[in-house]
């Protein structure tokens, strides 16, 4: 099995497309929604109270996940020191779901796969791109955001054009390039990726 990271800034489509591979039959496993269940956890409360505040705890022992946003958004290292509390656990959590799948591949969904060297424990990266100004239209009218405050948002994250030149794939996610089109093609990529490793395994080993 290969382990796949698919990536890409904020507003560029990750879920759409992951849903495309899904349909495919692939397991996805998405980062973020892991690591939303580890605010349900005591020591990883306690955790973050000793990094960003006493403040960050309400009174009845839940995370003001508003205020630890209002804290990391404008402060860079912060934003890296919660960031590197949380991914050594998502990366645990992945290898555990991924030991239970069946499947040619698997694929984990993060926006910040190279920001914290994950691609160093994936197989292959896949990056969504679409140019900034259309992420802008769109996070604008999904988010209600001021442009300020996209800004600062993407200024924490690797640009789009370098995630893309890093990615084993890309996928070009804007009107007029078929998504379907696209994910098939890297289907079959990595389906016949796995198969052909297979073969060689068999053939000298077995």
């Amino acid at each position: 099995m290969k382990l796949i990271g698919l990536t890409g800034g904020i507003g560029c489509g990750k879920t759409t497309v992951l849903e495309e591979f899904q349909k495919l039959g692939v397991p996805c496993f998405i980062a973020d929604r892991h690591a939303a269940n580890y605010y349900n956890d005591a020591s990883f409360l306690e955790e973050i109270r000793k990094l960003l505040g006493d403040d960050v705890i309400r009174q009845d022992g839940s995370a003001d996940k508003t205020r630890i946003a209002s804290i990391v958004f404008n402060n860079h290292d912060a934003l890296m020191k919660l960031n590197a509390l949380i991914h050594p656990r998502v990366m645990k959590d992945f290898a555990s779901w991924a030991s239970i799948q069946k499947a040619e591949y698997v694929i984990m969904e993060s926006a910040i796969i190279y920001e914290y060297h994950l691609d160093k424990q994936l197989d292959k990266v896949i990056t969504v791109y679409l140019e900034k100004e259309e992420r802008m239209r769109r996070l604008i009218l999904r988010d209600k955001a001021s442009r300020e405050q996209l800004e600062e948002r993407m200024r924490n994250q690797l640009s789009a054009e370098e995630k893309m030149d890093r990615a084993d794939y890309v996928i070009l996610n804007y009107e007029g390039n078929p998504r379907v089109r696209q994910v098939t093609f890297i289907d079959n990529m990595l389906r016949s990726q796995v198969s052909c490793f297979n073969h060689f395994i068999s053939s000298t080993y077995l």
